[in-house]
């Protein structure tokens, strides 16, 4: 290892991994091999993260710079270094998405008569109807607001689209500022023009025009008598992250409230985002009225708010999109609709429990490939419907609206069952979703609670007890995913059903440690963070530092989301240094440099980005010939490690270690999806030498 005062370079800055992850998310919607309007879905995803880091991230650091925070990060830059990088690497980025869209998803959809439009482009008829359209279904919602002595510059919210105008009175040449938010969650931001206005031969499978072009050209009806002298778009980004003190706050649901209501309204501005054909003068207004100083501010060359390209996704033309890909029942659970005779074969006609299941193997789950609905939801389902389930726990949170798994607990209670759903209400983005949740559950019976104070709690767990010949059975789902439908067919997730004693009494434990005052220090089996998660994965990847240097093969594959606390990394450059072989598949951020002279010349560290949002975390050890495999919820980050509740499973059964390795080896081989990491903290995408191998495609069916 490196001398102390050199350490800062072999950490990568988190921000700056951060924004070479989305860089490989748009990526995927450059290529040409990407179906069109998958390439407007990953364009949409590429904004909406950026959003979010804006939000969090960003705001966080001008918080830092304000309050005269001089600590540097582990990479030795101070949070206004980081802002500077930040600002130039994104820029090219954002330049490279506009002319993406104007260029190439525009010109290609028009190929394929699917019109985007702008307002000058719309013939006479079509101009009469978006006009009619403007004034019966978007007048009446408007607000213009003035600004003048007696109207002090308007509040603008967050992620709002806005025009600002110059209003000019004809009769004394006065001129008045004015802005008109543009509605956004009432109305879509994509207008479709029925083809009966369209003129235009052939008729177009589909035309739209941006709703706030719509607003623009008719803001002379919201001014009678007042010439609209210039006009142009805005759009602002302001601080939404929720600081809540738990300890203080005698009610976490009321104080989340509080807090949401405060984050709609909107924290400081950390981005202003203003077209860049806007005049000069209403910029200078801007600014001056918003208090937004130059290094906030982007000049955006196309069209706003392009995260709102989701809309386009319900374009109906099969050819646009990646050939439809359809999970099927877990193998194991198939035997659910059917007995097994004793000569292996299937006896069609009774009816066998998901718990006959469960107690005759382990069952691993790997969604969307295996579906979600007749795994972990019939599992919830089965259990709430059994009269020998005496009770359920499960922690909730992200979970999708109108959600089958709610409706179970709900059931359940109902059915005087003893229920507990531990809801976290601190799930960035999600908390007022699982407030509702929360009050809903509560109404029918469920007890909530809202896990440990002074930690989030992100564990993905579900108990069972069921009462069998006297004696209660521990039945549980493990998992590395939310319990979402919605998000069930789009992210890659491991999960385990298991009726393991020793596994069931941790997770009886851990319930405790969340609903009551204990203080567990310890488990049989589990791997449970902020108690023995840290000291597990390290003792894991020393016992590989040991195997060694006393000349044993060695070898770690992981998959996880991020890499970024500092003594994984560490021990992970004393592993590569003793000989340790290691393969590290992160889909986002890694702070780690693999392939570095000396340092880390046996880490190799790939991501993909594809289809489905890789989100699983798998841990591999070779341990000498005898694998020890674990699966769960927790990425290798401080706040995982330190400041959340995590669950990570042990895989014991053999077969099921085969399974993982298995799926590892197809992530590891993937040349469609996969970027690798150069020694210098770069991405650069694996090239196709021979044979296409997608590993999106090869694990649908292929793990039977």
């Amino acid at each position: 290892m490196s001398k102390k005062t050199n350490e800062h370079k072999l950490y990568l800055n988190r921000e700056l991994s951060w924004i070479d992850f989305n860089k490989r998310v748009l990526e995927k919607a450059l290529e040409r091999n990407t179906p069109l309007l998958e390439q407007v879905k990953f364009s949409a995803i590429f904004s909406n993260n950026l959003d979010e880091f804006f939000m969090v991230r960003v705001a966080s650091l001008k918080s830092q710079v304000e309050a005269g925070v001089t600590k540097t990060s582990e990479d030795n830059k101070s949070p206004r270094e980081q802002l500077i990088l930040i600002r130039e690497a994104l820029e090219p980025c954002l330049e490279e998405q506009q002319q993406h869209y104007l260029y190439t998803v525009k010109s290609c959809l028009k190929e394929k008569n699917i019109l985007l439009l702008d307002y000058v482009e719309l013939t006479s008829r079509e101009r009469i109807w978006v006009d009619n359209y403007f004034k019966s279904a978007i007048f009446p919602v408007l607000t213009p607001l003035a600004v003048d002595p007696a109207h002090p510059f308007p509040f603008v919210s967050n992620l709002s689209l806005n025009i600002a105008a110059i209003i000019r009175d004809p009769d004394s040449g006065q001129k008045q500022f004015a802005r008109v938010k543009v509605p956004q969650k009432t109305i879509s931001r994509f207008i479709s023009i029925p083809n009966d206005f369209s003129e235009r031969h052939p008729q177009p499978n589909f035309s739209a025009i941006p709703v706030e072009q719509v607003v623009a050209f008719n803001l002379h009806l919201l001014f009678p008598g007042m010439e609209i002298e210039e006009h142009s778009f805005f759009r602002v980004t302001r601080d939404a992250d929720l600081e809540l003190r738990d300890l203080e706050a005698d009610d976490l649901m009321l104080a989340l409230e509080q807090g949401l209501r405060k984050r709609r309204m909107g924290g400081e501005i950390v981005r202003l985002e203003v077209a860049k054909q806007m005049p000069h003068k209403i910029l200078e207004m801007l600014k001056e009225g918003m208090d937004v100083k130059k290094e906030d501010l982007y000049i955006i060359d196309g069209l706003l708010g392009l995260d709102e390209l989701f809309e386009l996704m319900s374009i109906n033309d099969s050819s646009l999109y990646d050939k439809p890909q359809n999970g099927q029942i877990q193998k194991a659970l198939k035997y659910s609709q059917f007995s097994l005779l004793e000569d292996g074969s299937l006896k069609p006609g009774d009816f066998q429990s998901i718990f006959s299941i469960i107690r005759r193997q382990d069952v691993l789950l790997h969604h969307p490939y295996d579906l979600f609905a007749s795994s972990v939801e019939e599992f919830i389902n089965q259990s709430a419907d059994d009269p020998l389930v005496m009770g359920i726990k499960m922690t909730l949170y992200r979970v999708s609206k109108n959600s089958p798994i709610i409706a179970a607990l709900i059931r359940a209670a109902e059915n005087g069952k003893q229920v507990m759903a531990l809801v976290e209400l601190k799930a960035r983005f999600d908390e007022d979703n699982n407030i509702q949740w929360a009050k809903q559950l509560e109404k029918s019976g469920v007890h909530v609670v809202y896990g440990v104070v002074g930690l989030k709690t992100h564990t993905k767990i579900a108990l069972v007890i069921r009462k069998e010949k006297d004696r209660l059975r521990s039945y549980f789902h493990i998992g590395t995913g939310n319990y979402n439908s919605k998000t069930s067919k789009q992210y890659t997730d491991l999960g385990l059903l298991s009726v393991q004693p020793e596994l069931g009494q941790d997770l009886i434990e851990l319930f405790n440690y969340l609903t009551g005052f204990s203080k567990q220090q310890s488990f049989r089996k589990l791997l449970v963070a902020p108690v023995t998660l840290r000291k597990g994965i390290e003792s894991l990847i020393e016992q590989e530092i040991k195997n060694a240097r006393n000349g044993k093969k060695a070898q770690i594959k992981a998959k996880m989301n991020s890499l970024v606390d500092p003594n994984i990394i560490k021990l992970f450059y004393e592993a590569s240094q003793a000989g340790v072989k290691i393969e590290l598949i992160v889909r986002g951020m890694c702070c780690l440099y693999p392939q570095k002279k000396d340092i880390s010349e046996n880490i190799s560290v790939i991501s993909i980005i594809g289809r489905y949002l890789e989100h699983s975390r798998i841990f591999w050890f070779y341990n000498n010939n005898n694998p020890q495999v674990f699966i769960g919820s927790a990425d290798l980050m401080r706040r995982n490690l330190d400041r959340r509740v995590e669950a990570v499973t042990p895989i014991e059964d053999a077969h099921l270690r085969k399974k993982i390795e298995k799926i590892l080896d197809i992530y590891l081989n993937d040349n469609v999806n996969t970027w690798e990491m150069q020694s210098n903290g770069k991405f650069v995408q694996r090239k196709i030498l021979s044979k296409k191998i997608c590993s999106h495609t090869e694990l649908m069916g292929s793990l039977e």
